[in-house]
């Protein structure tokens, strides 16, 4: 069993300014999760009459992306390839200080303690990252061929979860990772070459529009990223930029 010390951010809404509170919680086991943590902290707050701390989480799996916190300034804490609801309590020391942020971005707003606003990522979403493909009954798996190294780039590229990590690592609070590999994965894919120069275009100005910043080449954001995205993928950002300017397909 361990005891642990959490400084942990505790906000009531986006209008409240904020304050780490000091928690000291026991009975942590090894095995927890860092999110079941969490719960057992909650579980003590309800029995003492407080409000129990705010969090997002879902599949506690490492697929949805909902749970990510800065933990001891880093992006989902230490491990790599990690995401918070996969970071287990065996990677902390009996009486070591957690201290435990959301994300901080201005395009992320803090709703309520550790929650943070992520729709600015829908609308990215919503302004290019869909094709015109039909849909209807499962198609042939054979009908549209795709080499393996087209098939492998876009399936990499389609590992982002979303989860916004890559935001809360850049010292610009910039989403080009997410955009991009959001971008890649349809550029390279046959179902994508309709909407491909309207979509990069779309795409960008609408991160640009939610107040991101820009990539700066520092490469914190696949440091932190739990999915291990490539920054390849902001280079076939710019690119399909680039050409889609020079065949004049911002309309």
């Amino acid at each position: 069993m361990m005891t642990l010390n959490l400084e942990i951010w505790r906000q009531k809404n986006s209008q409240d300014s904020g304050r780490f509170a000091t928690y000291q919680l026991s009975g942590i086991t090894p095995d927890m999760s860092f999110l079941e943590m969490l719960d057992l902290l909650n579980e003590q707050l309800i029995k003492k009459g407080e409000a129990p701390v705010e969090f997002d989480s879902d599949c506690r799996e490492g697929i949805c992306g909902s749970c990510g916190l800065v933990i001891n300034g880093q992006a989902h804490g230490k491990e790599m390839a990690t995401t918070t609801c996969e970071l287990y309590m065996r990677h902390f020391q009996d009486g070591d200080t957690i201290v435990i942020e959301p994300w901080r971005a201005k395009a992320f707003p803090v709703l309520r303690d550790l929650c943070v606003d992520r729709t600015a990522f829908d609308r990215i979403i919503a302004a290019g990252g869909y094709t015109s493909a039909k849909s209807g009954p499962h198609p042939d798996g054979n009908a549209i061929l795709i080499s393996k190294p087209v098939a492998d780039s876009a399936m990499e590229s389609a590992t982002c979860i979303g989860c916004g990590a890559c935001v809360a690592a850049c010292p610009n609070a910039s989403a080009s990772l997410f955009t991009a590999a959001k971008i890649s994965q349809l550029a390279v894919l046959p179902q994508g070459q309709v909407e491909r120069g309207r979509r990069v275009f779309r795409m960008v100005r609408q991160m640009d529009a939610e107040g991101f910043g820009n990539c700066t080449n520092i490469g914190e954001c696949r440091a932190a990223c739990p999915k291990e995205i490539s920054i390849d993928n902001i280079a076939t950002m710019k690119r399909e930029y680039a050409a889609a300017l020079l065949r004049g397909d911002e309309s």
